[in-house]
């Protein structure tokens, strides 16, 4: 399909996407899975176009029906997300994804790359320390979310993200750690330039 006949197609199937843009903000994604899994991704959709929110709540109906995505949710997460799609696929497939919570509520997620390092997702508000997301997303503004928020986004979809509690000054260590980590990578790269 060229574009103007993607875009029917898909405009038939998701009555919302001519009225989106890619940076507009969606409502109130929630999914029918527990009370935790709920509130989790309807703060994550904070920032979501409504057809991204659609999806995933068809992808979690179906999810809950028979335990696995049908082909053509499949096919309009492609469209929407490209390549990140598959390779947020394959990162829940890896059970990659981990929700670390504190006793106050606090909650950080970390998504083990594909490349074995660790990055750390505050999904509350689209944040991944990737580089991907702070040049496809925020920089060029080219994506949505760059494969690790998409793989949290799956994998509570698909009930594969693994828990984690600790202790609030525990959290407070691992994101801490992660700031000094990118503080160390932007210096090593200057050094470079």
């Amino acid at each position: 399909m060229r574009g103007d006949a993607r875009r029917r197609h898909f405009a038939g199937r998701f009555p919302l996407i001519p009225q989106l843009s890619p940076l507009l903000g969606g409502g109130n994604f929630v999914v029918g899975a527990g009370p935790r899994e709920a509130q989790t991704l309807q703060a994550m959709a904070v920032a979501l176009p409504g057809v991204v929110e659609e999806l995933l709540s068809e992808m979690a109906a179906a999810v809950r029906e028979s335990a696995r995505i049908p082909d053509e949710h499949l096919l309009s997460l492609k469209f929407i997300f490209g390549a990140s799609a598959v390779q947020a696929l394959d990162l829940v497939d890896r059970h990659s994804v981990t929700l670390i919570s504190s006793p106050s509520g606090r909650r950080a997620y970390q998504v083990l790359g594909s490349s074995g390092k660790t990055y750390t997702c505050l999904a509350s508000c689209h944040y991944c320390s990737c580089p991907a997301f702070a040049f496809s997303v925020l920089r060029k503004s080219d994506s949505l979310l760059c494969k690790h928020l998409l793989a949290i986004y799956l994998s509570q979809v698909m009930g594969t993200c693994q828990e984690l509690s600790v202790s609030d000054k525990q959290l407070t260590d691992i994101l801490l750690m992660e700031k000094k980590q990118e503080a160390s990578e932007v210096a090593t790269e200057h050094q470079y330039l």
